[in-house]
């Protein structure tokens, strides 16, 4: 992307199509608010060990409240995307990525960020091509780094951040790793 043209990036109109390694033709779109039965029907679609790694714990749906939350944002401090499949009223998500930003307290602008890949989709790209949109977003809103919790045992989800090009930091407590991944240079 050129200079300066990062800066003009809407995140609430975001829309990239791109084609996975199997050929699948997907599309990288902000979350709306209409999203929220394509989101409940993708949590449905996930595995109990999708949802663990995902939110710690096992749910066997999204609430109300946490519906809302995941496609009502403000894309300032909050920016979802979601990956689909197919169009109109045919369209499904098979993942989603998120970030959460905030003003951490070594003066840096951070965000939390978090992804879920339906498993039929593992092994496809998605979850890099994930951050490095939200990365590039996030750059544009001037965040400086990018923070996750992963569970330690979620190696693949590691990988996706090892891999990513950005500098990463990373500690390790108790059965979770902290990792922290640097804006400053650009993803390959």
């Amino acid at each position: 992307m050129q200079q300066g043209v990062s800066e003009m990036i809407d995140a609430s109109k975001y829309d990239e199509i791109e084609t996975l390694k199997n050929g699948t033709t997907v599309r990288f779109r902000s979350i709306k608010p209409d999203d929220k039965g394509r989101l409940t029907e993708a949590f449905r679609n996930l595995e109990s060990e999708s949802i663990y790694t995902r939110f710690f714990q096992q749910k066997k749906a999204l609430t109300d409240e946490e519906l809302k939350a995941a496609t009502e944002v403000d894309f300032e401090k909050v920016v979802a995307l979601v990956v689909t499949v197919g169009e109109g009223g045919n369209e499904t998500i098979i993942a989603g990525g998120r970030y959460a930003a905030y003003n951490a307290a070594n003066n840096l602008r951070s965000a939390e960020v978090s992804f879920t890949v339906e498993e039929d989709y593992h092994g496809q790209g998605i979850a890099g091509r994930l951050l490095r949109h939200l990365a590039q977003i996030a750059r544009a809103k001037g965040v400086s780094q990018l923070e996750a919790e992963v569970l330690s045992g979620n190696k693949a989800m590691l990988t996706v951040f090892s891999r990513s090009g950005l500098p990463m930091k990373k500690s390790s407590e108790g059965g979770t790793t902290h990792v922290i991944l640097t804006l400053q240079e650009a993803i390959p």
